[in-house]
C-alpha cells in the first residue's frame, strides 16, 4: 500500500509539482477536444432503492424528505433496515460491460466516465482502503476493471470519477435520530465520518474536514488513480471546500505526473473554481455558455431532468434537446457528458438505450461537423436567447428554423439549423454578401452546398440578405446540418 511519501515524491518529481503556478502548465490532452461527445455513467447502491435520485442514501435519514416516509413504509424502520442493507440486494445479475461498451459506442460517445465512488461511500471498484467495495461485496465483481477492460476493446476512452468529498457529512442526519448510523464510528465503517451537515456547503462550512478524512480522500482517489489509470478523473461538487486545497494541489501533480509516466496525456475536470484555470477541465453542471469561449470546457447533464440515477419516476429529454445540448456547446468550444443511469439489476432501461440508438443514427449522417471540429468566428444567429451558467434546463428553448449554430473543420462550414424548417428553406444570415468591404460580413468564396444526408433536390444563392438553400423534400424532427465548402 503507498504511504503520504511515496504520494509526495510522486507530485514533486516533476514535470509538475503540487502549487498552482506548476499546474497552471496543464495542457488539455488533445484527444478530448476532438471527440466532443461522452457518456457519464451514474449506477451504485442508490440504483437499488431507485427512488427520487441518486442521493437517496442522505435524504432517507431526513424525516421531512419523502425518501425517509418512502423507506420506513417500504423497508421498515432505519434501525432495523439502514442503506447499508441494500448491499446484499445489489447482485447485478444483468451486468455486462461489453454489451454497454457496444451501445455506447454505438451511440456516438467517444469516451465514457462511470462513478467510481459516489456520496453514499460503496466504492464500485476493488479497495484495500475498505471493505465496503463491490468486489468484496453485493455484485462480487470488480465493476470498475470490467467497464474499463469493455470501454478500451471497443476504442472508448475510459475515465472515472470521484464523489468522496461529500461523504464527510452524507449521512450525519442519521445521527438525529434512532437509526443504524450512530457513534462510535472509526475510518473504515462505511458511514464514517457521518459529520452534520453544514447550513451552507460553502468554502469554509463548519465542521471543518479532519486531517485524518481528508488523507483518506487523498489515499482513495491515489489508489484509484494507480490501479485503473483513467485518462480524464472528474471530482464532484464539494472539493472546491477549502480544506481540500493543499491535499488537491498534491493529488493533481501526482496523477499528472503519472499520467506522464504511462505515457498518456490525464487531465481533471472541476467545478465551482476548486482548482486554479488553467489547471485542469472546467466542467459546468446543466448548463452551458452563451458564447464560444477561449478556452475549452465541458458540460455535464443526464438523460433525465430529474435525476442522475435511475429510478421508476425519471423525466426523460427527447432527443432533440439533448442534440440541441450537444450542437450549443461544440459550437461554443466544449464537450457533452452525457449521464445515463442503469437499473440496479445491471440492465439499461429501454428508454436510455433509445434515445441513445437515436443520438447514434443521428450522429453517423452528422457527426462529421461534430468531431474534431472547432468553432467558427461565431458560434450562431438566430433569435433564442442563451443564458450562461450552471443549472439552466428548468426552462427548455424553444428554437426556430433561424437559430443556426457554426462549426469548422478543414475546408468545410457547418451549419446547424436547429430546428428543421417546414417549407424546406435555410437562411444563413451570417454569409450574407456585403456591399461595403470594410463591414465584417463574409468575404469567403463558396464552392459547393449540401445538406447532410438530404438527397433530394438542392439549390442555393447568395445576396446581401445571407445564403440561401432551397431544398423542397426535406423533413426531419431532429437539427438538420447544411455542409458548405470554401474555395
Amino acid at each position: 500500500m503507498i504511504t503520504m511519501d511515496q504520494i509526495k515524491q510522486v507530485a514533486n518529481q516533476g514535470p509538475y509539482t503540487p502549487d498552482w503556478q506548476s499546474l497552471g502548465k496543464f495542457e488539455i490532452p488533445a484527444w478530448f477536444k476532438g471527440v466532443k461527445f461522452g457518456i457519464f455513467i451514474h449506477w451504485g447502491l442508490y440504483s437499488v432503492p431507485a427512488f427520487n435520485n441518486e442521493w437517496y442514501s442522505r435524504n432517507m435519514y431526513i424525516e421531512d424528505h419523502p425518501e425517509f416516509a418512502h423507506h420506513v413504509e417500504t423497508y421498515g424502520p432505519h434501525k432495523e433496515f439502514g442503506y447499508k442493507e441494500f448491499i446484499p440486494m445489489f447482485t447485478a445479475e444483468k451486468f455486462a460491460a461489453k454489451e454497454w461498451a457496444n451501445l455506447l459506442k454505438r451511440a456516438g460517445a467517444q469516451y465514457v466516465f462511470q462513478v467510481a465512488e459516489h456520496h453514499d461511500g460503496f466504492q464500485m471498484y476493488d479497495s484495500q482502503l475498505s471493505d465496503w467495495n463491490v468486489v468484496k461485496m453485493g455484485p462480487k465483481k470488480d465493476i470498475l476493471g470490467e467497464l474499463k477492460t469493455a470501454f478500451e476493446a471497443v476504442d472508448l476512452h475510459f475515465c472515472t470519477s470521484s464523489h468522496r468529498a461529500e461523504h464527510w457529512f452524507f449521512m450525519g442526519h442519521g445521527q438525529e435520530f434512532d437509526s443504524d448510523i450512530k457513534d462510535p464510528m472509526e475510518k473504515g465503517d462505511f458511514y464514517w465520518p457521518a459529520m452534520p451537515e453544514p447550513d451552507n456547503q460553502d468554502l469554509f462550512s463548519q465542521p471543518y474536514p479532519s486531517e485524518e478524512y481528508l488523507e483518506d480522500w487523498l489515499f482513495r482517489t491515489v489508489e484509484l488513480i494507480d490501479n485503473y489509470q483513467p485518462e480524464l478523473l472528474y471530482f464532484d461538487w464539494w472539493i472546491q471546500h477549502d480544506a481540500f486545497k493543499e491535499h488537491l494541489q498534491l493529488l493533481a501533480a501526482y496523477y499528472y505526473n503519472r499520467g506522464i509516466e504511462w505515457g498518456k496525456p490525464v487531465g481533471i475536470c472541476y467545478k465551482h473554481d476548486a482548482m486554479m484555470f488553467g489547471s485542469g477541465i472546467v466542467e459546468i453542471e446543466r448548463g452551458k455558455f452563451a458564447e464560444a469561449q477561449p478556452f475549452y470546457w465541458q458540460t455535464d447533464t443526464a438523460i433525465a431532468r430529474n435525476s442522475w440515477c435511475y429510478t421508476s419516476t425519471l423525466d426523460y429529454k427527447e432527443t432533440k434537446e439533448i442534440l440541441h445540448d450537444l450542437i450549443e456547446v461544440v459550437s461554443k468550444n466544449g464537450n457533452l457528458l452525457l449521464n445515463v443511469g442503469p437499473k440496479g439489476d445491471g440492465s439499461i432501461p429501454a428508454k436510455d438505450q433509445q434515445i441513445l440508438e437515436d443520438i447514434g443514427a443521428w450522429l453517423a449522417v452528422n457527426g462529421e461537423g461534430i468531431y474534431d471540429s472547432k468553432p467558427w468566428r461565431q458560434s450562431g444567429e438566430g433569435p433564442t436567447e442563451v443564458f450562461s451558467g450552471q443549472f439552466q434546463e428548468a426552462n427548455v428553448k424553444s428554437y426556430t428554423s433561424e437559430d443556426i449554430r457554426f462549426t469548422v473543420k478543414a475546408e468545410a462550414l457547418y451549419a446547424f439549423v436547429l430546428e428543421a424548417p417546414t417549407d424546406g428553406t435555410v437562411v444563413i444570415r451570417s454569409l450574407a454578401e456585403s456591399a461595403d468591404q470594410n463591414k465584417p460580413e463574409f468575404h469567403g468564396i463558396l464552392q459547393a452546398v449540401e445538406v447532410l444526408g438530404y438527397e433530394g433536390e438542392l439549390s442555393w444563392t447568395k445576396d446581401h440578405e445571407g445564403l440561401h438553400i432551397q431544398c423542397p423534400e426535406l423533413r426531419s424532427d431532429l437539427p438538420v446540418v447544411c455542409k458548405i465548402t470554401m474555395k
